[in-house]
């Protein structure tokens, strides 16, 4: 029988992931982002966002995603 592969991270959990860990408040982040801190409470809670919400948080998260 074949090996299964694994499934590639999905970018919502890796954006979620370096939420997490780089230590910053929800309400620091969206202020970093120029977003509403409810949008980042929200995300992290597990709800979707927009492409265009997730490039806010790639850019000021960059560094972690990697």
């Amino acid at each position: 029988m074949p090996a299964k592969s694994k499934a590639p991270p999905r970018l919502a959990d890796m954006l979620r992931e370096a939420i997490r860990a780089s230590g910053l408040t929800h309400y620091r982040l969206a202020k970093d982002c120029g977003l509403r801190h409810l949008i980042i409470d929200r995300f992290a809670a597990g709800l979707d966002i927009r492409l265009a919400t997730a490039g806010k948080l790639a850019e000021v998260l960059g560094p972690s995603l990697r």
